[in-house]
């Protein structure tokens, strides 16, 4: 059974559900559930590997394998209560820092938003014996996520609001490809999402770099994320996890923007973001930089800290709208800032329906390196 049957057949399920209202919901209620499935099967993965020194990350009965697998085991009522009255408080509580339990840090996190929509439990166990179906050991349905993730995404366009775009996978590969981060230098997307280009850039080194198990230690280090919203920072810890990052703590859930920016070191070597952009910041949050640079809207902030963390020769690959390279007033001064620091040498225009149907705003691919200013810049 196809993988796009699965996911088609819990959300028939949980339209049946007088608690879930909408494709949000159902979305966020599938990710927890996807989340601790796949947080299991790493864990199996890793008690063989470890053998006698394996200590699970959370407590045993909450591991999915214990209650979740049995398609006969819990339901009802008593499902609803496990989880409700146990295993969301209880993992929202985790006693997990990310020095003593990076693995149970990772769990806290992920549940210190989300929430149970579901009300009857019945359907509930339906939803879990469906997701059951998926075996996320197999690397081949393992590669497949990627498409459930673009399935759902699909899926939450008439749910999601401006500002939240998906990147086209097109764009992702086309942009960390031009960039080609190496083994060892770090990578990070300050306004991560759900992931894609952080599984990309992954991906992309993995594929041309790391030959031995220490290469892919050094490789899961690499990857730095920020996301603000809670669902798609769940689904990008997920999607890390099944790149086969162990422990993604360096995918933080927060705003970027709200740090000042003479905090932040300069020592990332690539970033690859597509920012949101059309979108106005909380109030406040412009006070975090220059008074001749202080904006409200988002992409202009973000290009701002973006040449701020580079370190000398560090690169970028950036998603942004027109107003950016056209606007007046204060965009005038940021795109100064950046062709006097950075030698911004290309400029890829997009074409008109990339980010459809979210958008029709024109938008354009920088690419830029820090630490020479700009001299021409390739159109």
């Amino acid at each position: 059974m196809s993988i796009t049957t699965v996911i088609k057949s819990i959300q028939d399920i949980m339209r049946k559900d007088a608690g879930v209202d909408g494709d949000a919901q159902r979305l966020g209620q599938m990710s927890w559930l996807l989340f601790l499935k796949i947080f299991d099967a790493q864990e199996e993965e890793l008690a063989f590997e470890q053998d006698d020194a394996y200590q699970a990350p959370i407590p045993e009965n909450y591991l999915w394998r214990n209650w979740a697998t049995n398609p006969e085991g819990i339901t009802g009522d008593d499902l609803l209560d496990f989880i409700n009255d146990d295993l969301f408080p209880d993992m929202k509580n985790l006693d997990a820092t990310r020095d003593r339990n990076p693995r149970g840090f990772v769990v806290k996190e992920a549940f210190s938003d989300a929430y149970n929509y579901m009300k009857n439990g019945t359907l509930l166990r339906q939803v879990i014996n469906k997701l059951n179906e998926i075996d996320f050991t197999d690397s081949q349905e393992r590669h497949l996520f990627g498409d459930i993730y673009e399935q759902i995404l699909r899926d939450l366009q008439s749910a999601g609001n401006a500002g939240e775009f998906y990147t086209p996978r097109a764009v992702t590969q086309f942009i960390v490809n031009r960039l080609d981060p190496k083994l060892g230098e770090s990578i990070m997307d300050p306004a991560a999402g759900t992931g894609g280009f952080l599984a990309c850039s992954f991906d992309h080194v993995k594929d041309r770099y790391v030959q031995t198990t220490e290469d892919h230690q050094t490789l899961q280090q690499q990857i730095h994320g920020v996301e603000k919203k809670q669902l798609p920072h769940l689904l990008c810890i997920t999607n890390m996890m099944l790149h086969g990052i162990e422990v993604p703590v360096q995918i933080r859930h927060g705003n970027t923007l709200s740090q000042p920016l003479a905090n932040w070191d300069s020592n990332i070597d690539v970033i690859a973001t597509n920012p949101p952009f059309g979108g106005t910041e909380e109030d406040g949050i412009e006070k975090n930089f220059p008074a001749d640079m202080q904006t409200r809207e988002t992409a202009d902030l973000f290009l701002q800290l973006i040449i701020e963390v580079l370190n000398n020769q560090g690169r970028a690959g950036v998603v942004l709208p027109d107003g950016t390279l056209f606007g007046e007033g204060v965009k005038t001064k940021i795109k100064k800032m950046l062709t006097e620091k950075c030698n911004l040498h290309t400029i890829v225009r997009l074409p008109n329906g990339v980010f459809n149907p979210y958008t029709g705003i024109k938008t354009n691919i920088l690419f830029f390196t820090k630490g020479q200013p700009t001299k021409d810049v390739w159109f």
